[in-house]
């Protein structure tokens, strides 16, 4: 959840609250202080709004990770590919992920298939999430709302369950009883 997401130049996106329900997250997993794993994509592309020394790369404010949460760095849409993530999570003992953030279509699915398909317990943030108008490869335009409910199809059942924000506070309460 970085500012070059929020840049109105990213385009028309879905989940205008999705922000909202991440601090929401945040702020749940913080009190009982469970762990939390921060994603910044660090682009090689010179122009990103996300390569080194643009603002876009920095945290949004309310979502700025606390000095004790990991923060992770990648440079493809995938969280485990060439980050040590994965090795984090084992040494840890962790077997569930909770996934949110953006895009859906695009670093969200592609990291949740990598947590499916390497076993973890994986969890989409359905409203913790948003994607962004897209053409398609037919050239049909389609809207942020169809972009994200295709990638959430995709993810469900095979690689990911998708749950709301309050589904999720809810396994979190139900863990620490």
């Amino acid at each position: 959840m970085q500012l070059g997401m929020s840049s109105p130049h990213a385009g028309e996106r879905n989940n205008l609250f999705s922000e909202m329900e991440i601090a929401g997250l945040l702020k749940a997993w913080r009190g009982v202080a469970a762990p939390i794993v921060h994603i910044r994509h660090i682009s090689r592309t010179p122009g990103s709004p996300f390569y080194p020394g643009q603002s876009g790369v920095e945290f949004q404010p309310e979502l700025t990770p606390l000095d004790t949460e990991h923060v992770v760095e990648k440079n493809v849409p995938d969280a485990f590919i060439n980050t040590g993530l994965e090795r984090w999570l084992h040494v840890r003992g962790f077997n569930t992920v909770a996934i949110v953030g953006v895009s859906t279509n695009n670093s969200v699915e592609a990291t949740a298939r990598t947590a499916g398909n390497l076993g973890f317990r994986t969890f989409v943030v359905s409203n913790a999430t948003f994607a962004f108008a897209k053409t398609d490869f037919a050239g049909v335009y389609r809207t942020a709302d169809e972009v994200h409910a295709m990638a959430l199809a995709n993810l469900q059942g095979e690689y990911a369950t998708v749950i709301s924000s309050n589904e999720l506070k809810n396994i979190l309460v139900g863990s620490l009883n």
